[in-house]
């Protein structure tokens, strides 16, 4: 009897999957390739995705080992050569020079225009002790230097790019979860030589980290941030990123999971993120679905895709750019178990307003039932 139910569960999960899947193509307009970075790893788990367009190629990173947080954790690369990913090469771990292994976290890529590749990662027992290291290559992730420790009390971009200003400044966002939640930027002119500090910003109340940079010209910046908040908050500058306004919530919810955004050529701003509305007063929510959504002023905002619906949670921490040719190169954690990367062509998406915080309904699409809810992690 008991092994009846189970085959019955799984039949169930399977079934909805299959309808999932086959919904969710409706929210799929522009999306021109859906592909895994590998099929087989030598670990079984892997998270927080970076992605760069390097003068040679797509080059990818995330960390991979046992579990979050399990000292084995180590920074992983995988770059895109003749239209395939080559298999995850290992370029950093947290091993320390007297022998004891610390876990890796976050890695961030960054392509200097004419320059190295740079790759930023943190090293430490959990985000309120990690300390912030930096390698670069030369030849689009190939071959790495040695890690330089950032200056004492710098991580770098605590989990999305860097962005360059008109004026030189190298904007790095970043935050720290020790003493409370607290948004702050690291800048270099110098790629990484020398630091300085902007913030700690406002938190006026909002507990915020992992911000992303959108930019609306003339010294304008907004960021958008993961909040424990049940919503993405924002932050406006005027003057290039010195000064800034304090937390506020936007109308868009968040589940307590990573986002990311960047604003294309054309001056229209991409956010992903999982458009979720915890239950109840509830801060975190399952990571699923996965969304994007478009505006052209950073305040309002339109439906445009659903990267995954799955009655099987964990489609997170995503990532976001936009490649020389106009393409969007989406890349996430898929169930803990994967790195997917999705390619949209944003020139064939279509839109649809999102009212008072509420993915808009679109006609045939029903969002599948949630089955799997277990406790996500950070």
């Amino acid at each position: 009897m008991k092994l009846r139910k189970i085959y019955t569960t799984i039949g169930l999960v399977f079934a909805l999957s299959i309808t999932a899947n086959a919904q969710v193509e409706k929210w799929q307009t522009g999306v021109v390739k859906q592909e895994f970075l590998y099929d087989q790893a030598p670990f079984p788990s892997c998270h927080s995705a970076t992605i760069a367009e390097t003068p040679t190629g797509l080059v990818a990173s995330f960390f991979g080992g046992t579990k979050e947080r399990n000292p084995d954790v180590e920074i992983y690369i995988s770059r895109f050569v003749d239209n395939k990913w080559l298999a995850p090469v290992s370029v950093a771990n947290g091993i320390q020079p007297e022998g004891k292994r610390l876990p890796t976290w976050n890695p961030v890529l960054y392509q200097v225009p004419g320059g190295d590749l740079l790759l930023f990662y943190k090293i430490g027992p959990k985000p309120s002790e990690w300390w912030g290291l930096m390698k670069a290559s030369k030849d689009g992730g190939i071959t790495w230097s040695d890690a330089t420790k950032l200056p004492d009390g710098y991580i770098g971009p605590v989990k999305n790019k860097p962005v360059l200003l008109s004026n030189g400044n190298l904007f790095a966002p970043s935050s720290r979860e020790g003493d409370g939640w607290k948004i702050h930027f690291e800048v270099t002119k110098d790629n990484g030589k020398t630091w300085r500090t902007i913030g700690p910003l406002s938190e006026n109340g909002i507990k915020a980290i992992q911000p992303s940079i959108l930019q609306h010209g003339n010294g304008r910046l907004q960021i958008l941030a993961r909040t424990a908040n049940r919503a993405i908050a924002e932050s406006w500058s005027e003057d290039n990123g010195e000064t800034w306004t304090p937390m506020t919530k936007t109308s868009l919810p968040n589940n307590n999971s990573g986002t990311d955004a960047v604003t294309m050529k054309n001056g229209r701003h991409v956010l992903v993120y999982n458009h979720v509305l915890p239950p109840g007063d509830l801060a975190k929510g399952a990571r699923t679905p996965l969304n994007v959504s478009i505006s052209k002023d950073g305040k309002e905002w339109s439906a445009a895709l659903i990267l995954e619906d799955s009655p099987i949670s964990q489609y997170s921490y995503p990532a976001v750019i936009q490649t020389a040719d106009g393409m969007l190169h989406f890349i996430y954690t898929w169930r803990r178990q994967k790195i997917k990367h999705v390619v949209v062509d944003p020139s064939r998406m279509k839109l649809k307003k999102i009212k008072n915080g509420i993915w808009p309904k679109l006609k045939g699409y029903t969002a599948p039932m949630i089955t799997e809810t277990k406790s996500e992690e950070p």
